[in-house]
C-alpha cells in the first residue's frame, strides 16, 4: 500500500479535526495558547492512541508537520469563529467529516502494520473517536458518546466496509472513499434525521 495516500489521509484528518477542537476552544472564549492546545490535542489524539496501539514511533514526533498545520488551523479559527452563527452545530458536522476520514486512515495503518483485519476495524474507530473525546472533555462541550444519535457506529461501518473491500482486492483509493463515504452518510443521516441504535432500558420494578 502506498504511504503517499496516507500521508494526504492523515494531514486532512488532523486539519479537520484541528478545527473542531479550535471551534470549541471559541465556544469557551479562550486565548489564542487555548486554541492552539485543543486543536493540537484533537488533531492528533486519535493517532497518537493508534500509533502507540501499533508499537510504532507517533506519527506527529517523526514529522512535526501535523502539530503546526494544528497550530495555523487555530489561528485561522481564532480570526474567523465569530463569523459562524451556530459553532456547535458546526462542529458536530465537521467532526462528521473528520471521523469519516480518520476511520479510513486508522484501518489502513493497522493494515500496514500487518493488523489482521478485525483489529484494523477497531483502530479505524479508535483514531476517529479518541480525539474528540478528549476535546469534549476538556472543553466541557457535550460529549459525542453521550448523544443518542448514531456515532461511534458510523466510524465501524466506514472502516469496516473499507477492510472488505481492501481484503476483496479493491485498489487503495475506491475503498477509501467507499469507506469515507459510507461513515459520512451514517453520522449525516443521524445529525439530520436523529437515527440512534436502541437503547438499554430497565424493566419495571428493577433497581437501575
Amino acid at each position: 500500500m502506498d504511504a503517499t495516500p496516507l500521508a494526504v489521509l492523515d494531514l486532512v484528518g488532523v486539519a479537520v479535526f484541528a478545527a473542531t477542537g479550535a471551534l470549541a476552544a471559541s465556544r469557551r472564549q479562550l486565548d489564542p495558547v487555548g486554541f492552539a492546545f485543543l486543536a493540537a490535542l484533537t488533531g492528533v489524539g486519535g493517532g497518537t492512541v493508534r500509533d502507540l496501539l501499533l508499537g510504532r514511533t507517533v506519527f506527529w514526533i517523526a514529522q512535526p508537520t501535523p502539530v503546526a498545520l494544528c497550530i495555523a488551523v487555530a489561528a485561522a479559527v481564532f480570526f474567523t469563529a465569530h463569523l459562524v452563527e451556530s459553532r456547535y452545530r458546526l462542529l458536530l458536522w465537521a467532526d462528521a467529516v473528520g471521523i469519516a476520514g480518520y476511520c479510513v486512515l486508522g484501518a489502513a495503518r493497522a493494515l500496514e502494520a500487518a493488523a489482521s483485519p478485525l483489529a484494523a476495524i477497531l483502530l479505524g474507530m479508535v483514531t476517529a473517536t479518541f480525539g474528540g473525546i478528549l476535546r469534549d472533555v476538556l472543553a466541557g462541550e457535550p460529549s459525542v458518546l453521550m448523544r443518542k444519535e448514531i456515532y461511534v457506529t458510523a466510524t465501524l461501518a466506514g472502516a469496516g466496509l473499507f477492510v472488505g473491500l481492501v481484503e476483496f482486492g479493491v485498489p487503495f483509493w475506491p475503498a477509501a472513499l467507499a469507506g469515507a463515504a459510507a461513515c459520512f452518510l451514517v453520522r449525516a443521516g443521524a445529525l439530520h434525521f436523529g437515527w440512534t441504535l436502541p437503547t438499554y432500558r430497565s424493566r419495571p420494578g428493577r433497581p437501575v
